[in-house]
Parts: structure tokens; sequence; C-alpha cells
């Protein structure tokens, strides 16, 4: 077994003993849905989302690809694809990086402190600029209507299937999109 399947593996079991509910496809390591639980104390918190990860064979060193299945309403997030916009994953990724890292910190700052400056969603970020109480409002109605932890966990044919849809995160986000850790006001 090769050091980068071993850690595929590791990396995987992280993401379990940690209490996130992993799925494969095809039974196999490199392509999986994560249960992700908004933040708590944040617009989202109460949601439930999918998220599909798949790993490059090159994983660690290449980063994985990940993006939400079910729909969320955040500027940094394609509202087609589910593709993320996150500096961190589409260019600053580093080998010293896990799975864990993604689901406890860099999808969570991303939800917490979005960035319409740079956005995916353009009606979202416009939204959130221009009236934040609606946007508010409309972050929570998807959240209702889309996040709802029990009907999350079981994905349909054509969640597995609709790969046609993914743009690749390089082609859409700038290197001005990076989240930088740093807690908020």
């Amino acid at each position: 077994m090769s050091s980068q399947s071993k850690r595929r593996e590791m990396d995987v079991m992280k993401l379990m003993m940690n209490d996130y509910v992993v799925e494969t496809i095809n039974d196999v390591l490199n392509e999986f849905i994560v249960g992700f639980h908004g933040p708590k104390e944040s617009l989202y918190e109460g949601g439930v989302w999918k998220i599909r990860v798949e790993l490059p064979d090159a994983y660690p060193y290449k980063s994985p690809s990940i993006r939400f299945v079910n729909k969320i309403l955040h500027p940094n997030v394609d509202e087609t694809s589910g593709s993320v916009c996150l500096d961190v994953i589409n260019q600053s990724w580093s080998p010293m990086f896990d799975l864990l890292n993604i689901f406890e910190v860099f999808l969570p700052q991303l939800l917490l402190y979005p960035n319409p400056s740079h956005p995916l969603n353009r009606d979202a970020a416009s939204l959130m600029m221009k009236d934040r109480k609606q946007y508010d409002q409309k972050v929570k109605e998807f959240c209702e209507l889309y996040a709802k932890k029990e009907n999350i966990m079981k994905p349909t044919a054509g969640e597995e299937t609709d790969d046609d849809e993914d743009v690749t995160e390089e082609e859409t986000c700038s290197s001005e999109d990076e989240i930088d850790g740093r807690a908020g006001p």
C-alpha cells in the first residue's frame, strides 16, 4: 500500500472518529459524501449539508475537490454545481492540511465570513450587499428547505452522476478569495 493510500485512509478515519458521517461512492475512498453541520451561532446553524469529496490520485500533494450536494445560499458557493471558492483549497493547499481541516476550519470559516466581493453566486452576493436582512432571511429559508438533517444523507442517483455541471474551482476563483482564519468582530 502506498503512503498516499495510507494517508487517504487515515484522513477518512479521522473524519469518522470525529463523528462525521462518511458514505463512500462506489466503495472507494477517493470519492465520498460527508455530512457537514452548519457552524454554531451562524445563519447556517441547524443545517446539514452533503459535501462531495473527490481525492485525486496525488492526494495529499494535490488538493481535494469539494462541493455542496444539496443547495446552499452563499456568495462563495456556486448555486448550480455546489463548487466552493476557497483559496486555501484551490491555490494554497499543502500536504500538511487534511480532510479534518476542511470540515473543522475551512468550511466553517467560509460560512461564517462570506466574501461577496468575489462571488460564485452573484445573486447571493448582490442581495447580501444591498439588503442584509433579506439575505439573512433567505439563507434561513434555504436551510429549512434544503438542509434538514432527516433528508440529507441518502444520495440519489442524480447526485452521483451530475458531474457534467461541475465547474472547477480554479476557473472561477481569484487569489483574493482566501479566508485567512482570523475571527471576525
